[in-house]
C-alpha cells in the first residue's frame, strides 16, 4: 500500500455493468433507435435521456490530512454522506433537466427558514436514497412534462417528446403509458455503459466540475478576514452548500459537451464532437492548483480516484452508521424548541444590501488604474442584481398603496415615510443608461 501511494498507482475497479456489457446488442439499438426518430419525426431538441447517479457529496481526495484524519475517527463519516441525482438533457444541448436530488432526510436542519419549492433541484428523500418507483413518477409527471412542455413552446415546437431511458428498477415500465405525447423506451439490457449518453462522459464532466465548485467554495470562505481554517469550514458544510456547488456544476457543462454524447447513440444528431477528454483534464489541474491554495497535496491521479469512487458501494459498516446518524439528526431536529421564521427579503434588507453593493463598486473605481475595467465590472453588477431592483420597487409600490393603520379613517390618508435615498450608479462608469436607484425610487413611487 505504501508503495502505491508513493507512486500513484491505483486498482481501478471495473463495475459489473461495464464488465458484463452487450456490446453485440450496442452495435445493432443505434440503427433501431434512429428509425424510430425519423418514423415520428423527432429533432434533436425533442429527444432526451436521464440516468442517476450516486454523489459523495462531503468527500475529500483520500490522501489529503482531513480524510486521511476522517477514516481514523471513530464513529459516522461525513465522506460517506452520499446522495442520489437524476440528471439528463435533449439531445440538442440547449435544454438541461432540473436535477433531482434524492437525500435520506425530509427536512434537514439546513433548509430552516428556506422554502424547497425554490431550490435549484427537486427534493425528495428515501431513507436509502433511492430514486424508487413513485419518486420517479412524480418527477416524471409534475417536473419533466410541464418543464418540457413549457420548452417546446417557447422554442415552436410539437409537444412531442422522446425520453430514452435505462432499465434502472426505479423506471417503470408503464411509462410510455402515462402521456400521450411522450414515448417513452428504454436501451436494451447491459448496453448503458456503452450507449446511454449521460453515461458518455456528462456525469464524470459534472462531477469534476462539482469539486471544483466545492474547492473554490472553501478558498472563498477561508480568505475571509478572520475566516474558518479549511478544516473548520468542510466540517460546517452542509447540504445546502452542496446543492449551491450541484447547480453551478450542472451550468459549467456546455451545450457542446451535452450534444457531443449522443454521438454513440445518436450519430445524426451531432455534428463535430471531440471528447470530454480536455474538458475534465481542465478542471482536474484546476482542482489541484485549488489544493495547493488550501495547502493540500493532491496530485491528479488523487482527483481521478475520488471521481471513480462515487460509484463504489457502501458497506454493512458504512450503512449501520449512516442510519445511526440519521436517527441522531431527527431526534435533535425534534428537540428544536422554535423554528426560525421563513426568510423573507424586505425592503430594509434590500436597502442595506445595496448600500453594501455600492460600497464595492466604489472600491474597485477608487483603487483600479484601469477605469475602462472597474466600469465594465460595475455595469456588470448593476444588471446582474437588478432582479431584486425589481423586487424593491414591488415592495415599493405595495407599501404606498396599501395604508400601514387600517386604524385611519376615510377622510384621512396614510403618511408615506420617507426612505433614505441609496446611490447605485456604479461608479467610473461611463454608461449614461444605467439608472441610479434613487432615480428610480423617484419613478417608483
Amino acid at each position: 500500500m505504501q508503495f502505491k501511494a508513493r507512486t500513484h498507482l491505483h486498482n481501478m475497479q471495473v463495475s459489473d455493468e461495464a464488465a458484463s456489457a452487450n456490446e453485440q446488442a450496442a452495435r445493432v439499438y443505434p440503427e433501431t433507435l434512429a428509425k424510430m426518430i425519423e418514423k415520428n419525426g423527432y429533432c434533436a431538441q425533442q429527444v432526451f435521456n436521464v440516468a442517476e447517479t450516486r454523489l459523495f457529496w462531503k468527500k475529500m481526495p483520500l490522501r489529503t490530512n482531513m480524510a486521511e484524519e476522517e477514516e481514523s475517527m471513530p464513529g459516522y463519516k461525513a465522506a460517506k454522506d452520499r446522495i442520489t441525482l437524476l440528471l439528463g438533457a435533449n439531445a440538442a444541448g440547449d435544454f438541461k433537466c432540473k436535477p433531482l436530488l434524492v437525500y435520506r432526510s425530509e427536512n434537514p436542519r439546513a433548509f430552516q427558514g428556506y422554502s424547497k419549492a425554490f431550490l435549484p433541484v427537486v427534493w425528495k428523500s428515501h431513507p436509502n436514497v433511492w430514486v424508487n418507483k413513485n419518486i420517479f413518477e412524480d418527477w416524471f409527471n409534475y417536473h419533466f412534462v410541464p418543464s418540457v412542455r413549457d420548452y417546446c413552446s417557447k422554442n415552436n415546437l410539437a409537444f412531442k417528446t422522446l425520453l430514452i431511458l435505462d432499465n434502472a428498477p426505479g423506471h417503470p415500465p408503464s411509462l410510455d403509458d402515462m402521456h400521450l405525447d411522450i414515448q417513452v423506451v428504454f436501451l436494451p439490457p447491459n448496453t448503458t455503459s456503452l450507449l446511454q449518453p449521460m453515461d458518455q462522459g456528462f456525469i464524470t464532466s459534472f462531477k469534476a466540475h462539482y469539486l471544483r465548485s466545492s474547492f473554490a467554495q472553501a478558498i472563498r470562505e477561508t480568505e475571509k478576514q478572520g475566516g474558518p481554517t479549511l478544516k473548520e469550514f468542510w466540517q460546517s458544510v452542509s447540504i445546502y452548500h452542496a446543492i449551491k456547488n450541484i447547480d453551478e456544476a450542472r451550468n459549467e457543462v456546455k451545450q457542446l459537451n451535452l450534444n457531443g454524447v449522443w454521438k454513440k447513440l445518436c450519430p445524426d444528431f451531432v455534428s463535430d464532437f471531440q471528447g470530454f477528454t480536455d474538458t475534465v483534464e481542465e478542471v482536474t489541474n484546476a482542482v489541484v492548483e485549488m489544493g495547493k491554495e488550501l495547502n493540500l497535496d493532491i496530485a491528479p491521479e488523487d482527483v481521478d480516484e475520488l471521481l471513480a469512487s462515487h460509484s463504489e458501494e457502501l458497506t454493512n459498516e458504512d450503512l449501520i452508521e449512516w442510519e445511526q446518524q440519521k436517527l441522531a439528526e431527527e431526534e435533535d431536529a425534534r428537540t428544536v424548541e422554535e423554528t426560525p421564521p421563513r426568510k423573507v427579503l424586505t425592503m430594509e434588507v434590500l436597502a442595506e444590501a445595496f448600500q453594501h453593493l455600492e460600497a464595492a463598486t466604489s472600491l474597485f473605481e477608487e483603487y483600479d488604474p484601469n477605469i475602462e475595467r472597474s466600469a465594465s465590472v460595475n455595469r456588470d453588477i448593476y444588471n446582474t442584481y437588478s432582479c431584486y431592483r425589481e423586487i424593491y420597487k414591488e415592495k415599493k409600490r405595495t407599501s404606498v398603496q396599501i395604508p400601514s393603520d387600517t386604524s385611519l379613517s376615510p377622510s384621512k390618508s396614510p403618511q408615506k415615510t420617507p426612505e433614505s435615498p441609496i446611490q447605485l450608479v456604479p461608479p467610473g462608469s461611463s454608461d449614461k443608461s444605467v439608472p441610479s436607484l434613487l432615480s428610480s425610487l423617484q419613478l417608483f413611487s
